[in-house]
C-alpha cells in the first residue's frame, strides 16, 4: 500500500518499512553532507527521527514528508556545527582566558529569566529559545516554524522589547 494513498490512516503512514528506509537515507545522505565531523552523522539523524516523531502532528501535506524530515535533519546538523565550533573555540583558548569567558549565572538569575519566560506565549518563548539558546539564525528559524523570515526577526525584535518592559517592571 502506497502511504500517499491512505495519508488519514497515522499508523500506515509511519509503519511502511520502504518509506522509513528511504526516509532514513535520505536524511543521512543530507546530514554527512552537511556536518564537519562525519562521525557525528548518527546522532543527529537519530535526534531528527526523535523530532519527527514529536513533531509528526505538524506535518500540513503528508507527500511533503521527506523534504520536511530533510529539513529537520539539515538544521539539527547546523545546531551540531555550531555546537562544535563553540565547544572547539572554547578549547583552543588558555585556562585563565576560558575562566574568565565562562559566565556562571546565579540561581536567582536563572528563576527570574525563567519566570520572565514564563510571562510570554509559547510562540514567543519559542522565538526567543531558537534564537538566543540554541542559536538558530533567523533563517533557520523560519525554516523550522515555516514563516517568512521578516516576520521571524519582526517577531524577535518585538519579543526582545516586550522582555525589557517585563524586566523593568
Amino acid at each position: 500500500m502506497n502511504f500517499l494513498q491512505d495519508s488519514n490512516n497515522q499508523e500506515a503512514f509511519w509503519s511502511e518499512d520502504e518509506l522509513l528506509g528511504e526516509l532514513y537515507a535520505q536524511m543521512l545522505k543530507v546530514v554527512r553532507h552537511k556536518l564537519w565531523h562525519k562521525n557525528d552523522a548518527g546522532d543527529v539523524v537519530q535526534e531528527a527521527w526523535v523530532r519527527i516523531l514529536e513533531k509528526r502532528s505538524t506535518l500540513r501535506e503528508k507527500d511533503k514528508l521527506i523534504p520536511w524530515a530533510k529539513a529537520i535533519a539539515s538544521n539539527l546538523a547546523s545546531n551540531a556545527n555550531r555546537a562544535r565550533r563553540r565547544h572547539e573555540s572554547f578549547d583552543d583558548r588558555p585556562e585563565a582566558e576560558y575562566a574568565s569567558a565562562r559566565t556562571d549565572t546565579d540561581p536567582e538569575s536563572m528563576a527570574e529569566l525563567t519566570e520572565l519566560l514564563g510571562l510570554l506565549d509559547p510562540v514567543t518563548r519559542t522565538l526567543l529559545l531558537y534564537k538566543f539558546y540554541y542559536g538558530l539564525k533567523d533563517a533557520e528559524i523560519a525554516s523550522v516554524l515555516q514563516l517568512p523570515v521578516g516576520t521571524v526577526k519582526a517577531r524577535i525584535h518585538r519579543s526582545k522589547a516586550k522582555i525589557k518592559i517585563l524586566f523593568k517592571g
